[in-house]
């Protein structure tokens, strides 16, 4: 109330897209209302198939980059998106306490297995491609070695539930493999994903390298499926429809899909959704050969 005494109403946050380090407006300027219960709660940016060629743009641009930042720098680059994720903690756990419709202490069990996720992930950066290479036995006077290299750019359509760990779990293993993202969120409530783009935007993340689109998966998950500089695309095996219409459209252009098991929060939780082989699942396996000396 101001000191007149009249109701002043709190400004309401604009959520829009984030593409190549910027939010931006939608170019189409579609948004979709989103209510709390029966109360209006936000205009949320529905991105159009210019936005998602767009973001293509930016990451592919930024993959480059991203790729040739040492991997203990880039271990250093999202540990400080942890860090940035702990700062905006009130705000992510308001977020997640509204989308997923629960109390704070379970909406601040969620964030705070986000930030720990990201921290671990943060952690094989620079050890992965230690697992990952072999040296190959061969015939001959040469040495042939296998080493892991980023797919390249990767669309990742995120799980409605749970908001933030669910996002999260998804985002990171490709990034630490050294790819760049275009990434739809969840369709329930996608304002917890803009916060944490934001969170993206003010960490040490080269613009572009993520890529965040809210909107329609149904609209932008084919887009994505069938633009030809998209290297990989992931999503959820339990949208089946969705599902057969991404892997129709990427099989034209040899595109690589990468399904994921349905899981219950429980098992978003659990260690089953983070490990080693979720980072592999976006590396490409290189070999080398090199002559041996005499």
């Amino acid at each position: 109330m101001s000191k007149n005494g009249e109701v002043r109403l709190p400004v309401r946050k604009m959520y829009k897209l984030f593409i190549n380090g910027a939010f931006v407006r939608s170019e189409s300027g579609r948004s979709d209302p989103l209510h709390d219960g029966k109360e209006f709660a936000a205009n949320i940016a529905r991105a159009s198939r210019k936005d998602a060629r767009d973001a293509v743009v930016a990451a592919r641009a930024a993959q480059r980059v991203w790729w040739k930042t040492a991997p203990g720098t880039r271990g250093l680059v999202l540990y400080r998106l942890a860090e940035m994720m702990e700062a905006r903690r009130a705000e992510l756990v308001e977020r997640v306490r509204e989308g997923a419709d629960c109390d704070a202490q379970t909406a601040g069990a969620e964030v705070t297995a986000a930030i720990d996720r990201t921290i671990w992930y943060a952690g094989w950066c620079d050890k992965y491609s230690a697992l990952l290479s072999t040296r190959n036995p061969v015939g001959g006077p040469h040495f042939n070695f296998s080493t892991p290299e980023p797919t390249g750019i990767v669309a990742v359509l995120a799980p409605d539930e749970p908001v933030l760990l669910g996002l999260v779990s998804v985002v990171l293993p490709p990034l630490v493999a050294g790819n760049a993202l275009v990434v739809v969120p969840s369709e329930t409530d996608p304002r917890t994903a803009i916060v944490f783009a934001e969170a993206v935007a003010t960490s040490d993340l080269p613009p572009g390298v993520v890529n965040v689109l809210t909107g329609s998966r149904e609209e932008i998950g084919p887009v994505l499926a069938k633009h030809m500089d998209v290297n990989a695309i992931a999503y959820g095996a339990e949208d089946t429809e969705l599902a057969t219409q991404i892997e129709q459209d990427a099989a034209e252009n040899v595109k690589r899909t990468r399904p994921r098991p349905a899981r219950t929060r429980d098992e978003w939780f659990s260690d089953a959704a983070q490990s080693l082989d979720e980072i592999e699942a976006f590396s490409e396996i290189k070999t080398i050969w090199h002559p041996a000396g005499v």
